[in-house]
């Protein structure tokens, strides 16, 4: 009987072309992988956090802090957010929707923890793909939140105050200060007025301000308690007389408290109850909360919720406008600047070589 010898096929060589989408594909997968399950990066577009954090810091967020959560909207292209790279055109398709779980962290949030989260105003996008924001976190889950004379207070004690915390003043003077001026002490807003100059800065360089002799006053600019901002949330002057400087007390929903829900209650609480606890027949007539078609007078809560401020006290637009950010919008912990770039700076003076890599406090 004759054997037969089978000569092994040659193995197809790939083309530079399939290689090079092979490559490009593990790239994608890898990094969305990276991206979502440990960290991501974030540039600052605004000054709400000066000088803590500055326009044109680009940061690394630790999504391992508080834990990953699974994405809620499956349909969607690697590596965008909200829209595709340079245009307007949507980047997921919300056909899908899945309910997201977080997995564990190795800490939990902190006070005073910078924390990037999902904006929760933001209505048009799912929850996973609202808005990034960066601000402090002042209040947590459980804890009574009281602001006097823009000095914060947390379950009756005083809270501790970021070290680079700014406020806004009018400078009155008679001379003209131009923006050398200002960059020399460290002063990046700074705007012209009638008899002076309107500056967000932190006391210790509003006094060395003051001491100019050039400089007739520096008056910090202050909202009187009792005297309601109408655009502070919750946005009902007649019940609530608060505003940026004079606000609360105010409680901060904790995963199974239970709060009364009466004429008092129902405007803190309303949005919480009908648009982040997943009820879905839940409904406010009249001043009044419907379950289920059912009227209820106590309400318990599914997740906790947080209370954000930014370090700039005077120009931020954080909890006190649009109330709490809840616990599925979390997504991590800002831990260090890896480039800063100053947008105003001239060509050979844009990085900020003292800001890279610093840890963020």
């Amino acid at each position: 009987m004759k054997l037969k010898f089978w000569k092994k096929e040659a193995v197809k060589k790939k083309s530079v072309a399939r290689e090079w989408g092979d490559a490009v594909m593990f790239a994608v997968v890898a990094a969305t992988i990276i991206r979502w399950a440990t960290f991501e990066a974030y540039a600052i577009p605004t000054s709400s956090m000066e000088k803590s954090l500055l326009v044109g810091d680009y940061l690394f967020v630790s999504k391992l802090h508080y834990g990953p959560r699974t994405p809620s909207t499956p349909l969607q292209l690697p590596l965008t957010h909200q829209t595709i790279w340079g245009t307007d055109i949507a980047s997921y398709s919300d056909a899908i929707r899945l309910p997201s779980f977080r997995f564990p962290g190795f800490s939990e949030v902190k006070h005073n923890d910078a924390v990037v989260f999902h904006y929760p105003a933001e209505d048009n996008h799912p929850t996973d793909l609202k808005t990034y924001y960066i601000k402090r976190c002042v209040g947590l889950a459980g804890d009574t939140l009281k602001i006097r004379e823009g000095q914060v207070y947390i379950n009756g004690k005083v809270a501790e105050n970021p070290r680079e915390r700014q406020f806004e003043y009018f400078v009155s003077t008679d001379r003209v200060l131009n923006n050398d001026f200002f960059k020399q002490r460290d002063i990046t807003e700074a705007y012209g007025a009638q008899g002076g100059y309107v500056v967000f800065t932190s006391p210790a360089k509003a006094k060395q301000l003051a001491a100019l002799e050039f400089i007739n006053e520096v008056a910090l600019s202050k909202h009187e308690p009792g005297v309601a901002e109408a655009d502070v949330f919750p946005q009902a002057p007649t019940v609530y007389k608060w505003n940026r400087d004079n606000y609360g007390p105010l409680y901060i929903p904790k995963q199974g408290a239970t709060v009364a829900i009466n004429a008092k209650t129902l405007p803190l609480y309303k949005r919480l109850i009908l648009a982040y606890e997943h009820n879905e027949n839940a409904a406010v007539h009249d001043g009044k909360l419907f379950i289920d078609g059912k009227e209820v007078n106590k309400y318990t809560f599914k997740q906790d919720y947080y209370f954000m401020m930014g370090d700039n006290r005077h120009n931020s637009l954080d909890s006190r406008y649009w109330g709490f950010v809840p616990e599925d919008h979390m997504v991590g912990k800002a831990v260090f600047v890896w480039m800063s770039v100053d947008p105003e700076a001239g060509l050979f003076d844009k990085v900020r070589w003292n800001r890279l890599f610093s840890v963020i406090e």
